[in-house]
């Protein structure tokens, strides 16, 4: 059976979406950046058996017995890894202090398949998730890879980690006496306190752990440019989490945390505001992943500037000062050679448009191959899961995306994914949900 497209003209049969996982499939690319950093390849057959890709081989073919997926007239990539969202929340423009006390997990647990479906469709087939009510997220990860919702492959942290009236802390700028038992969650006041979260958060179902070294900008009265975590905590976190084979994620944004937290051993820095000169030999010397998360900080900047009353008290003067320099930093420390993952901290922006980073990436210096490569190869590598993901090759995962276009000249290509396949199912053609997966038309699609 052959199955014509060219990404703008593909018919695929919904039967093939739900039965691609028990035959071989051929897909014809025209043109395949494969994520492994090597030059694009013309006229290429991907063959896939069940989930996994077999083979990467010149011209098109087609095996005996095997479907054909027309992708020839299409930019065909690996699917797409966001290193940095929060999956089970969104925001909608309410007053963040009045949903803190009136909502609960569970008013957002039945948004969070919407917000899932939203992000795979984007071509994004794998997230990691650094922050979240653990129960809630480790459960939404199990449904996923059961095959309950339709979403990508998550790695998740649960709560973040950081100290009393630090960026974790929901009870900064509310009455003292207004407590909630899972606020407690995200809390640690000393190396014994962090070692006994990190261990409650593995025993929990947790893939990696997220600390709050520095203040933020969305919370309330701290200050992003304070170390807030002691060094002996951050240490803690991070001998304990390495010790039971976790990686560690730091969410910072002033110099002398982010100084103290790569030396420590953290595996990636998130956002990285104000790191200068002196912090980018640091990065190189011990492997530390930047991830920049522009486009939450074009988001909030926006809304500081336009509707300040929508943030969190101190947040809009904060969200000033900050979002500015993020792409400054990127820019910095890209020419400066430090690793870059892509990550986007999706949730203020709605989720399902994750691959507005890209252009950002690339108006802060990078090439639209190194951008591209931030999403694929570095995020699996940042991730610790190469050999499933991450790139076009064999063995890996059937995670495949297309584009109609060619993103190294237009990198907002990546924005109209038209072609989604997760683990050999194809969720999406002709920019078009399938309807694989059991959750159809999810978050307005």
């Amino acid at each position: 059976m052959r199955i014509s497209n060219g990404v703008a003209g593909l018919a695929l049969a919904c039967a093939l979406a739900t039965t691609a996982q028990a035959a071989d499939v051929a897909i014809h690319a025209g043109h395949l950046i494969d994520g492994t950093g090597g030059a694009p390849k013309s006229q290429v057959t991907i063959l896939v058996h069940d989930d996994r890709i077999v083979s990467v081989t010149p011209g098109f073919t087609q095996p005996a017995g095997a479907s054909v997926i027309d992708l020839s007239n299409a930019t065909v990539l690996p699917g797409l890894i966001d290193c940095h969202v929060h999956i089970t929340g969104q925001f909608d423009g309410g007053d963040p202090i009045r949903e803190m006390v009136t909502e609960t997990d569970y008013d957002g647990i039945y948004k969070t398949p919407a917000y899932a479906r939203a992000t795979l469709e984007a071509g994004f087939t794998s997230v990691r998730d650094v922050g979240a009510t653990t129960a809630v997220v480790v459960a939404m990860k199990k449904a996923i890879a059961d095959g309950t919702i339709a979403g990508p492959r998550m790695w998740v942290a649960g709560a973040p980690l950081g100290p009393t009236g630090g960026h974790s802390d929901s009870h900064s700028g509310l009455d003292p006496a207004l407590e909630n038992p899972g606020w407690n969650e995200a809390i640690i006041d000393g190396a014994d306190a962090a070692i006994r979260a990190v261990r409650q958060h593995r025993r929990e179902g947790v893939d990696l752990i997220k600390i709050m070294p520095s203040g933020g900008v969305l919370s309330v009265g701290d200050d992003p440019n304070l170390q807030l975590m002691s060094d002996a905590e951050i240490k803690a976190v991070v001998d304990t989490a390495h010790a039971l084979g976790l990686k560690v994620a730091a969410h910072i944004h002033g110099r002398e945390a982010i100084d103290h937290a790569i030396a420590l051993g953290v595996d990636s820095v998130e956002h990285g505001s104000y790191a200068g000169p002196e912090s980018y030999p640091l990065f190189k010397a011990h492997g530390t992943y930047l991830v920049p998360t522009l486009l939450i900080a074009q988001r909030v900047y926006e809304i500081a500037k336009a509707h300040p009353e929508q943030l969190p008290p101190s947040s809009a003067a904060k969200a000033l000062a900050v979002a500015p320099r993020l792409r400054e930093n990127l820019g910095n420390a890209y020419r400066a050679g430090v690793k870059i993952a892509f990550g986007t901290d999706q949730g203020l922006v709605p989720h399902g448009e994750n691959a507005g980073e890209f252009a950002l990436m690339v108006q802060a210096g990078m090439t639209p191959m190194d951008a591209i490569l931030a999403a694929t190869r570095n995020a699996a590598d940042l991730i610790g899961d190469s050999k499933d993901i991450g790139s076009v090759q064999p063995g890996r995962f059937a995670d495949i995306v297309a584009v109609t276009g060619d993103p190294l000249r237009d990198v907002t290509e990546l924005t109209r994914v038209q072609f989604v396949m997760k683990g050999g199912t194809v969720y999406k053609t002709s920019g078009k949900a399938t309807g694989a997966g059991g959750i159809v038309d999810a978050g307005g699609h």
